[in-house]
């Protein structure tokens, strides 16, 4: 099995310790999967708005290059 990349070092409880880029992208994922359900639960957001700017900002972004 390859090594992990270390992505960042942490000091956890007086602890220096190492974050993989995995753990990294699986924190984000949480983060960011509990903050649209608390906006959607607390009706912040509807959930059809949340794929609209999902779909806008994949436009946006992922563009093929003759569509500068």
């Amino acid at each position: 099995m390859a090594e992990e990349k270390v992505a960042l070092k942490m000091m956890i409880d007086g602890e220096l310790r190492d974050v993989s880029f995995e753990e990294l992208a699986l924190s984000n994922n949480l983060a960011q999967e509990s903050l649209v359900r608390l906006l959607i639960e607390k009706k912040l957001i509807k959930p059809e708005e949340l794929l609209e700017m999902m779909e806008k900002v994949r436009k946006e972004r992922y563009r093929k290059p003759d569509e500068v």
